[in-house]
């Protein structure tokens, strides 16, 4: 998991958690500047974090905590509620080795049927995302949008060849990153 911050259309750092919690506090503490915005890279969400306090401190809180309740927790098993229709509960129930192994078996059956589809797809949402909050304003917006979600990537990044640098390389690289073979 990759983190990016800018103050205004500034990139400050690209990085993990730590490395970007790091850089960050860093930049708050020279002073006063702009609102500082940080977007999780593979999703293209905007998150927040409590920057008070020494940089250690900052990172401490910022880690991911494990849950404790239900599941398996040592294995990576995370319990969540699921809402479904009478008929799949039925399905499922039906299912050889209990309901949890046959959600399983579906999920890692659709990953691995278009992987490459799929890493694409998360990639423009998560374009879309960071594009929204960082260029919505921005002239060409709703074009280079229609053209990113069309996937005419030579179109997106025509509309997109002016706006500030550090937005247009973010927002090239996390298409990059979707369409890249792993």
């Amino acid at each position: 998991m990759t983190y990016t911050a800018f103050v205004g259309q500034n990139r400050i750092v690209s990085g993990t958690l730590r490395e970007m919690l790091l850089d960050t506090k860093a930049r708050m503490e020279r002073g006063p500047s702009d609102p500082i915005l940080i977007f999780e890279d593979q999703t293209g969400r905007q998150v927040d974090f409590d920057f008070r306090g020494t940089p250690d401190e900052v990172v401490e809180r910022a880690a991911p905590s494990r849950r404790v309740g239900p599941g398996r927790p040592r294995l990576g098993v995370v319990s969540r509620e699921v809402t479904l229709l009478p008929r799949h509960w039925d399905w499922l129930e039906q299912q050889p080795n209990g309901i949890s192994a046959a959600l399983r078996r579906l999920v890692d059956e659709a990953r691995k049927r278009a992987p490459g589809e799929e890493r694409a797809r998360l990639a423009r949402e998560a374009a879309g995302r960071f594009m929204t909050a960082m260029a919505g304003n921005l002239p060409g917006y709703e074009e280079a949008s229609r053209a990113l979600f069309a996937k005419d990537y030579e179109r997106f990044k025509q509309r997109i060849a002016a706006w500030p640098e550090d937005v247009r390389l973010h927002l090239e690289r996390l298409i990059d990153s979707g369409n890249s073979s792993s």
